[in-house]
């Protein structure tokens, strides 16, 4: 079996690792936090001093950072993991970040003979704790057929969606304009559902049942009637970062995104009054200014 890395091993890194251990690989990580790296050592990881030590000991290294700038640093920084990795080895990205940068991170490891997979992922905290991701893979059909035993330990769908850096994270992009603005009018509803004086158990019934019910809106609708705007594993700031992506894109090319700007606005008016909350710590901002709380 090929060697595992994980470069960061929070709520959603920690559950890559998590399940290919599960699966039987030997898996180095590497994360900041102390306590992230205690919490992968009693799951049966190995955690390494720095970046060049991952490399060393993997032959396939996921990148769950925050940003692009920390997944340039990690992947072609002076340690970095293409100076240390076996020939032959696979990078697979599985942040969110730019194309441009997924483009230029391809481009610089050309002649390298290490291979990049830019495949971000859906799901979430409990999909990436599950093993249940749905990833968005680009590359060489020979490369993601060679490591797909190592991305079928983390996912329960990849879809092949390209074959070049960027091919990845411009379709993340695509979804995320949906799941954000999807994420806003269901915040807009339970809103209004609470000043109205509507139940929210009823409101998730009736919205669960119907055919504007789906996973986003409901687990949304969830959290919000049960007063969970922290701890879910759904930070606010990481959908504030991908709608920035995904409008800079959009300016880019040319492409008017009206639902995708709106909802970035709420997610913007939520991460400056509750910076560490959750995605439905949106809703806090509108009940507050409505004078009213939606209640299971």
């Amino acid at each position: 079996m090929k060697r595992v890395g994980v470069v960061g091993l929070g709520d959603m890194g920690s559950g890559l690792a998590k399940n290919l251990i599960k699966k039987g690989f030997q898996v180095t990580g590497l994360d900041l936090a102390p306590a992230r790296v205690e919490a992968f050592c009693a799951m049966g990881g190995k955690p390494a001093a720095n970046v060049e030590e991952v490399g060393q000991n993997a032959d396939a290294v996921f990148v769950m950072v925050m940003n692009g700038n920390q997944a340039k640093a990690v992947i072609l920084g002076e340690s970095g993991l293409v100076s240390h990795m076996p020939k032959g080895g696979a990078i697979i990205i599985t942040a969110t970040i730019k194309p441009s940068e997924a483009k230029e991170i391809g481009a610089a490891l050309e002649g390298s003979g290490i291979s990049l997979i830019d495949s971000p992922v859906s799901g979430g905290f409990p999909g990436a704790q599950g093993g249940t991701l749905t990833m968005m893979a680009a590359g060489q059909p020979s490369i993601l057929d060679e490591f797909k035993p190592v991305m079928d330990a983390v996912s329960k769908t990849i879809h092949r969606v390209g074959e070049n850096a960027g091919d990845g994270q411009v379709m993340k992009s695509c979804l995320q304009t949906l799941i954000g603005s999807i994420f806003g009018a269901t915040f807009e509803a339970a809103a209004l559902a609470a000043k109205a004086g509507v139940k929210g158990q009823a409101l998730y019934d009736v919205f669960s049942t119907s055919g504007a019910g789906c996973g986003v809106a409901n687990t949304a609708l969830e959290y919000i009637i049960d007063r969970k705007f922290e701890g879910t594993g759904s930070g606010i700031g990481t959908m504030h970062k991908d709608l920035t992506i995904a409008l800079n894109m959009a300016e880019e090319i040319g492409v008017p995104l009206f639902m995708a700007s709106t909802a970035m606005q709420i997610f913007h008016q939520g991460k400056s009054k509750y910076p560490e909350g959750d995605n439905w710590a949106c809703t806090r901002v509108m009940e507050e200014i409505n004078g009213a709380e939606l209640h299971r």
